[in-house]
């Protein structure tokens, strides 16, 4: 019982100082709480998350704010389409001493920080891209035979344009699946963009203040997965991640029709993880249903694929995944 009360007021006080994190990335990264909640869930459950939205909307500015508020050092990467892998990792170099003796020594990429920014990460070659997958799965890095653990915590954050495919290279499954969500971008509302204008046009622009430090942050992922999630969210889940696979018993019509191949177990982890997170982002000690739903989108959109037929007839995943998710928790999806 003990044990159990203090896990609700270390969650609780967790609870106080992600608030003041998400009321701190707010100040510039303004009334787009949607996105700003999903970026903090993929950092408080250890995880990666890629941007898709238009040029102009903030993305870069969101990474920023991001790094300073949570205290992480970051790094940022400008994909190109001739950037090489080791612009990214970092390469050993050969160097001769005063004594003129030689030997190699490494340097470190951009990737050896605690955020790293990949922007427009769609238009670097495969090879290049492939650069991160082990980076972003096992948080280290191999070159020269050589296993070089990256700084604790690590992160990406992606961005991609959605609608510029001249000069892109699609990300692989694989790598899309090693994003924990994906965080759309809209167009702001009229009133949000009244802000906007007033916030950075003016002389002095809103600095946000640090509120975690890498340790904290650390403690709050540890903290995030002994939340208890209820039997009934559990199967939610997985009623959820098996009704998006084409050929299982639990799939509709619709995505057996539609849908090319569906989200794996990796899914299923990724809402575990970030049902807790948003529970907590909205002051509740414990995930439910409606947060399965919100969070059906962002996780399971970059791990499934309309079929040629379904893109022929112009449907669109993205409200085949909320109907999934209505049907099976009876919640209203985000």
């Amino acid at each position: 019982m003990a044990q159990a009360d203090q896990l609700v007021t270390e969650i609780e006080a967790l609870g106080e100082r992600i608030a003041a994190a998400r009321a701190a990335v707010a100040q510039r990264f303004i009334g787009q709480e949607r996105v700003v909640d999903l970026a903090l869930t993929a950092l408080l459950c250890g995880g990666h998350g890629l941007l898709v939205g238009l040029p102009g909307m903030g993305k870069t500015m969101l990474v920023d704010t991001l790094g300073r508020v949570m205290g992480l050092s970051s790094g940022r990467v400008q994909f190109t389409p001739d950037l090489m892998p080791a612009d990214i990792l970092g390469s050993e170099v050969l160097e001769t001493a005063r004594d003129g003796s030689r030997s190699f020594r490494f340097i470190e990429g951009p990737v050896f920080c605690q955020l790293l920014m990949a922007d427009e990460i769609n238009r670097a070659s495969p090879r290049t891209q492939s650069a991160l997958l082990q980076a972003m799965q096992e948080k280290e890095v191999t070159i020269a035979g050589q296993h070089r653990p990256l700084p604790v915590p690590f992160h990406v954050l992606a961005t991609q344009n959605p609608i510029e495919q001249e000069g892109t290279y699609p990300l692989p499954e694989a790598q899309l699946d090693r994003f924990l969500v994906q965080i759309d971008v809209d167009y702001p509302d009229r009133d949000t963009e009244r802000r906007i204008l007033i916030a950075t046009t003016g002389v002095e622009v809103a600095q946000s203040p640090q509120v975690f430090t890498a340790e904290d942050l650390i403690a709050a992922q540890t903290a995030i997965r002994r939340m208890p999630v209820g039997e009934k969210v559990v199967e939610l889940i997985l009623d959820l991640v098996r009704a998006c696979r084409p050929g299982e018993p639990e799939a509709g019509a619709r995505v057996t029709g539609s849908v090319s191949w569906g989200p794996g177990p990796r899914a299923a982890q990724a809402l575990m993880l970030t049902v807790r997170a948003r529970a907590l982002l909205r002051g509740r000690l414990a995930p439910s249903a409606e947060d399965v739903a919100a969070l059906a989108r962002p996780v399971l959109s970059h791990r499934m694929a309309l079929s040629f037929a379904a893109r022929a007839r112009g449907e669109d995943l993205a409200a085949i995944i909320d109907t999934v998710a209505r049907e099976v928790s009876g919640a209203e999806a985000a």
